[in-house]
């Protein structure tokens, strides 16, 4: 059974929790890592965090064929608030941890390859540090795709809109919904599905990629 390693899972109502359930019913052995509450506790704003997570995986399941980014460190604040100690955080935890785990996952690759998912973010104005990192995530995962596409990685970065995490109100969502298509919010089981997909031996042609999986949310600009 492939193992697949998923960050950020600790909320039992966030996306990363919302793609366990469906890779394993895909058939994926899938442990989880995050500050507390999850198989490994791990923190990501330590520069050896991620070289320790991913050594302790392999030692105790083996090889990892999947790594799902869905960590992230969040403080809103903009251009005229923004510490340099909160952007440093920003920084460390969202785009260097992911980097170190990229490349520590890309050290123990198996031999048939692996894959790599991203979540990532367009938000800036108003939560600047948060998508500032973000940006620089998706930039690493991008160049993972052609770095490590000869050791059989695929990488991809997407972008899944706002979703419903509950992190929102009864206003806020009645005015999101009708900016999508769709009609609807998106959940954390339709970025779940996605997730599987790119995985999956079927999905790992896609690479390089970054993906709005939005329900249509981005085409209004």
């Amino acid at each position: 059974m492939p193992l697949a390693l998923i960050t950020g899972a600790a909320r039992a109502d966030s996306i990363a929790a919302g793609i366990v359930p469906r890779l394993k019913s895909a058939g994926w052995e899938v442990v989880t890592s995050d500050l507390d509450d999850v198989d490994y506790v791990c923190d990501l704003s330590s520069p050896t965090a991620p070289d320790e997570l991913i050594s302790t995986v392999t030692k105790d399941r083996g090889p990892i064929g999947a790594l799902v980014l869905s960590h992230a460190h969040d403080v809103e604040s903009g251009i005229l608030d923004t510490t340099a100690a909160s952007f440093d955080t920003h920084i460390a935890v969202n785009a260097r941890a992911s980097l170190l785990l990229i490349a520590a996952f890309a050290r123990q690759i198996p031999a048939d390859g692996g894959a790599i998912v991203a979540l990532t973010s367009d938000h800036t104005t108003g939560n600047l540090p948060y998508g500032a990192s973000k940006g620089a995530l998706d930039r690493i995962v991008i160049s993972a795709a052609r770095e490590l596409g000869p050791r059989r990685v695929s990488a991809n970065v997407i972008n899944p809109g706002p979703i419903d995490t509950g992190w929102m109100d009864d206003g806020l969502r009645t005015a999101l919904t009708p900016a999508h298509p769709l009609g609807r919010l998106g959940t954390a089981a339709d970025i779940a599905a996605i997730v599987a997909f790119l995985i999956s031996d079927e999905g790992r042609w896609v690479s390089g990629q970054l993906i709005n999986t939005d329900g249509g949310f981005s085409a209004r600009f």
